[in-house]
């Protein structure tokens, strides 16, 4: 338990320096161009991140398929019974409903699941990260605005990145070293600059904000177990499938859910911000919890 804590640690407390970082750049006022860093890691961050890793081929089409259908339908789930207590709440529907759908599987489920259960875990986890993404830049777009565009869904370079990925995969095909170098280092973008913009915002929370993200987080959490427990018996997943599935869902809020509430709801992204910043800190608890009383 105590070794499991502390993998998690190590896994987590670099995003909250991140963040943490953001956070300090915001209070002496420096310089942040939040629309300029949102361009880059829509157009080319996520993006590279997805080819790159996708291309490096640890894991059978196949299997990476069935995966990422299991993670569609989490995030289905998520969506329903997050929609249904947003409004019995009477919370913004715009403002909480993508982080509370899409979970933070990127920059802290692939590292967990690598730690817990090798490559082949990490690859299982892709499977939840591609799904993810599409659906961040979708609906996660869509659900903010209050606009659904297909035109901007065709626009989007996620979208051929994803394809870009599974023609490689499928093919069996790594990209060429001096492309794939570059675009590791491209993808390398996203993750820490997504960070520095949660971190910025949190500036803006007020202390009496704070309980709502706490509860909410707590609802995330036992709706996310209750959606894992169903998952994993509807797909009759076993060893490595199964744990995966487990920690994916009870991955914290996605980070990047913040940059198009941000965008279309700046009013109340502050509140978005610290239900994110919540969520993942409960995860130093939750995830040493599943792994030792659920997963093994």
């Amino acid at each position: 338990m105590e070794a499991l804590f502390l993998n998690v640690l190590n896994v987590i407390v670099p995003v909250l320096i991140c963040a943490g970082v953001g956070y300090g750049l915001a209070l002496f006022k420096a310089p942040f161009d939040n629309k300029t860093i949102m361009t880059v890691i829509t157009n080319v961050g996520y993006p590279t991140l997805i080819i790159s890793h996708l291309s490096a081929g640890h894991i059978e089409l196949d299997r990476f398929l069935i995966m990422a259908f299991a993670a569609a339908c989490s995030v289905a789930c998520f969506g329903i019974i997050g929609f249904v207590f947003l409004k019995l709440m009477g919370l913004s529907v715009r403002a909480f409903l993508s982080p509370m759908m899409h979970n933070n599987v990127g920059n802290i489920g692939l590292p967990v699941a690598l730690l817990a259960f090798g490559n082949e875990g990490m690859a299982y986890a892709m499977g939840f990260v591609i799904v993810i993404l599409v659906s961040i830049f979708t609906v996660g777009v869509w659900v903010p605005s209050g606009t659904f565009s297909l035109r901007d869904l065709a626009r989007s370079p996620i979208i051929y990145a994803v394809l870009i990925a599974l023609v490689l995969l499928g093919t069996d095909t790594q990209l060429p070293k001096p492309l794939g170098g570059a675009f590791t280092i491209l993808g390398g973008l996203s993750i820490p600059l997504m960070l520095l913009t949660l971190g910025h915002t949190l500036a803006t929370l007020r202390p009496e904000t704070v309980w709502r993200a706490v509860y909410l987080s707590l609802f995330h959490i036992a709706m996310a177990a209750v959606v894992a427990f169903g998952l994993v018996h509807a797909f009759g997943f076993t060893g490595t499938e199964r744990g995966v599935m487990i920690l994916c869902c009870l991955m914290p809020a996605a980070a990047s859910t913040y940059l198009f509430v941000e965008r279309h709801m700046a009013e109340i992204a502050h509140e978005v911000a610290g239900f994110i910043l919540i969520s993942t800190l409960l995860t130093i608890v939750v995830v040493p919890l599943a792994l030792t009383l659920w997963i093994n």
